[in-house]
């Protein structure tokens, strides 16, 4: 089980915001693209039960990471990972879900430390997975109408173009338009620890 410091430090602040958006007794099908470690969809099954979790990734080592987290907290409502490449249409996807399935469709840290490609197949992802009314929860840093605060925000921005041009914060203004080719609004926007947000999209009715 690999871990990462900060999924362990936000876990439980992302968690709080998912308990305002889903009732205790959730039984939706909520699938998590760019698992990571596994780290965050394990904490969310376990206080969602009665909800069917399906954690994604790209890279080999965190599918096995998640399988690790999945076996090591006995977790029956935790699917396998599935390998997914974001930037391909979900028709090029493993025969994992069909269209307008999927309640809740979370991400977390994914869209600035990866070309903008990934954010364009997540919106495209979401419009054509998520059921009328579905949720796209994202997490992470970002600028808003061109401004990016506060200085540590700009800095990690620096540092992340420095590593690959491609990469880098992303602004809210951005994403709604690829939100609006998708039939999904942004409906708010909460303010978390360590100057990221929750953004809670929704899918048009």
């Amino acid at each position: 089980m690999q871990q990462a410091a900060a999924a362990d430090r936000n876990k439980e602040a992302i968690l709080e915001v998912l308990r305002k958006y889903l009732s205790a007794d959730f039984n939706g099908y909520f699938l998590e693209i760019a698992s990571g470690t596994g780290q965050h969809v394990t904490h969310f099954a376990e206080h969602f039960k009665q909800a069917t979790f399906q954690p994604s990734d790209f890279d080999p080592l965190h599918l096995n990471s998640i399988t690790a987290y999945i076996s090591h907290h006995k977790l029956s409502n935790v699917k396998p990972p599935s390998k997914i490449d974001i930037t391909v249409p979900v028709t090029s996807w493993p025969g994992m879900i069909n269209a307008a399935t999927c309640d809740v469709i979370y991400n977390a840290n994914m869209v600035h430390i990866s070309p903008w490609e990934t954010a364009v197949g997540l919106f495209d992802a979401a419009g054509a997975l998520l059921k009328p009314d579905g949720l796209l929860i994202t997490y992470g840093p970002y600028a808003e109408d061109g401004v990016l605060e506060p200085d540590s925000n700009v800095r990690f921005d620096q540092s992340l173009k420095a590593r690959d041009p491609s990469w880098g914060i992303r602004d809210i203004k951005d994403l709604k338009v690829l939100a609006d080719k998708n039939r999904i609004q942004l409906i708010e926007k909460i303010a978390m620890p360590a100057n990221n947000k929750t953004l809670i999209w929704k899918k048009s009715s």
